[in-house]
């Protein structure tokens, strides 16, 4: 399986949280990442995003269908958000657009086998796989990536 972990784009500062739009900086950041993973996702992935309007407007920049899910909202714990995903069995690859600390803490989980408060910066991408062997499934980070590497 492949776990795609989207943190949302640069956001406004304000209340009510849930409502924080993207900044120029956001929109480009997502615009950027969008073209990156509409190269590399295949058609059947599937997209869950929470429900806070920064994420939306993040995941619209991708222009494929998705799906709002309570538990990858801003409060989301490691366990709601390996649920969402279906983890480890899920058949396509899934994409999860949130926030921090819990991605963060989710990708620790699966690389480290701990869960530790690692950062995922605004608008980056980090992506962990599944190899096995023996039988055995081992989580690999496949690739992590930033707006700033693409250049649009």
């Amino acid at each position: 399986m492949d776990l795609i972990l989207w943190r949302h784009a640069e956001a406004e500062i304000g209340e009510p949280d849930e409502d924080r739009r993207l900044t120029a900086k956001g929109h480009k950041q997502a615009a950027r990442m969008a073209d990156w993973l509409d190269r590399v996702l295949p058609n059947g992935c599937k997209i869950l995003v929470s429900p806070s309007m920064r994420t939306r407007q993040t995941a619209q920049a991708l222009d494929r269908k998705f799906k709002i899910h309570p538990g990858l909202a801003q409060d989301a714990t490691t366990a709601s958000l390996l649920a969402a995903a279906n983890w480890p069995e899920s058949r396509e690859p899934v994409v999860l657009v949130g926030h921090q600390p819990s991605l963060g803490q989710l990708a620790a989980l699966l690389v480290s086998g701990t869960e530790q408060n690692w950062t995922i910066r605004k608008g980056n991408i980090w992506w962990i796989a599944q190899r096995e062997r023996d039988d055995i499934n081992t989580p690999f980070l496949r690739a992590v990536m930033t707006p700033d590497l693409l250049v649009k």
